[in-house]
């Protein structure tokens, strides 16, 4: 997805009528980042929270016909996706707002309720774990939510492994 992301990146320079399927799809979410420029932290993450919770949930079988697919932001746009679609799109809009790599992590997690794999993003903010779930209309601190089991965190750089 990094790999993808990256070359989604190139096409942000050029213009819309160059960019052809992508229907502006990247200028159109940069165009929304650039509204939230100059706005207080918590209000961009709750900005970027609700604007990409506004996408259909889609699961990848029904988007790309494989079981597992993390699609970069562009691909997110132009096709909607499931859980972790939703925290890529996210953790990459706020990196694009300046928010830090080592402040951010996308979590997979065992839904102890549902009883399925899901995905969030977690983001530091103001020395407090904030939690970002297309499943949550709001923003809510990781203690608010006992009934998610990491596995595993990952941002752009690292991974980590979550134990029992």
């Amino acid at each position: 997805m990094i790999a993808r992301y990256a070359g989604e990146r190139q096409m942000l320079r050029q213009p819309c009528h160059q960019v052809g399927s992508e229907r502006c799809m990247l200028q159109q979410w940069t165009g929304f980042l650039d509204s939230l420029r100059g706005l207080d932290a918590r209000t961009q993450i709750e900005e970027v929270h609700r604007r990409m919770n506004s996408a259909p949930y889609i699961e990848d079988i029904m988007n790309y016909g494989i079981p597992d697919y993390w699609a970069s932001p562009n691909e997110f746009f132009e096709n909607s996706g499931d859980c972790e679609d939703y925290a890529i799109a996210k953790f990459m809009s706020l990196r694009l707002l300046g928010f830090d790599n080592d402040d951010m992590r996308v979590a997979v997690v065992q839904d102890t309720n549902l009883n399925l794999i899901h995905a969030v993003l977690i983001v530091e903010h103001e020395g407090q774990s904030l939690v970002l779930d297309n499943q949550l209309g709001q923003v809510v601190p990781t203690s608010a939510i006992r009934h998610y089991v990491p596995y595993f965190t990952i941002n752009e750089q690292y991974w980590w492994q979550h134990t029992p």
